[in-house]
């Protein structure tokens, strides 16, 4: 088999694997920053939280219209939302930290969305929307996953400056009279859009996958914030066509085939990443070492 058989010939061949890469590459540029963001703001859990915090709202979505990407959004949206506020509220009405917050508040969403799909629909459906099924994005599913990635671009090129203060020392924003809440409040705001663009193609739980590998792999290859965005955006767009590769190749399911890409990228970068990596630190111990 030539190379171009293995690279090519699949994108070339079918019309689902293009658009599957298309989605891949859009979910890629709008996740990866956010992702970058939720690591430096040491809110990676929130990620997390929030991708299963959809599930409620997107299986209310679904069994009130049935695949209605217009109900399944609105609601997952809504559900998101809701779960970040309220663990906002909580975290700040208590002495409970917000992580703490999202974590109870995103298993309550989880065992909701999963009852409400074993009450009216079936398990067919809820592998549906736990893993979602990036080979049948359609057209109107594209343009929403490019659309909320532009919005999330514009966006972060709008805050930029104090949304790195808020990440890095919101103290400081704070002090000097800046717009710290809502510069967060952006940031989740963004964070919800993306995965629920992003669960449209890879379920509630993979979409988080290629939201927050690429980013935690970036932190070994690369130091200043816009670069850390650049380089988990490439991590997340190579994941997504090797993964839809390895799909197609292997017979495997599309979603944890890319996230699977991914983690072993954060594998590799864990190990020879040239800042902090293993490997690098081991070699730097040794030259200091006296002989």
């Amino acid at each position: 088999m030539s190379l171009n058989d293995l690279l090519v010939q699949p994108f070339a061949d079918f019309g689902f694997m293009r658009r599957a890469l298309v989605a891949a590459l859009a979910l890629a540029l709008g996740s990866a920053p956010m992702g970058t963001l939720l690591v430096l703001r040491r809110m990676s859990l929130v990620g997390d939280a929030t991708g299963h915090a959809l599930l409620p709202g997107a299986a209310l979505g679904f069994l009130i219209a049935g695949p209605s990407l217009t109900a399944m959004s609105l609601g997952s949206f809504s559900a998101a939302v809701l779960v970040a506020l309220a663990a906002g509220w909580v975290s700040r009405a208590t002495a409970q930290r917000e992580d703490a917050s999202f974590a109870a508040f995103y298993l309550i969403a989880l065992a909701l969305g999963v009852l409400l799909v074993s009450l009216r629909g079936g398990a067919v459906d809820l592998m549906h929307l736990l893993f979602g099924t990036i080979l049948a994005v359609d057209d109107t599913a594209l343009i929403l996953m490019c659309s909320v990635s532009s919005v999330t671009l514009l966006v972060l090129a709008a805050i930029y400056r104090p949304l790195v203060a808020e990440c890095v020392d919101p103290g400081f924003l704070r002090s000097v009279g800046g717009p710290g809440r809502a510069v967060h409040g952006a940031m989740l705001v963004l964070t919800v859009a993306n995965l629920v663009a992003g669960f449209q193609a890879m379920g509630t739980l993979m979409s988080v996958g290629l939201m927050m590998l690429p980013a935690v792999a970036a932190r070994f290859w690369a130091a200043q914030v816009w670069s850390l965005a650049a380089v988990a955006a490439v991590i997340a767009a190579f994941s997504g066509a090797a993964g839809l590769l390895l799909s197609y190749h292997a017979q495997w399911p599309s979603g944890p085939a890319i996230v699977l890409v991914a983690g072993g990228i954060y594998l590799v970068s864990l190990v020879a990443g040239s800042r902090e990596g293993l490997l690098w630190q081991r070699l730097r111990r040794a030259h200091r070492t006296p002989a």
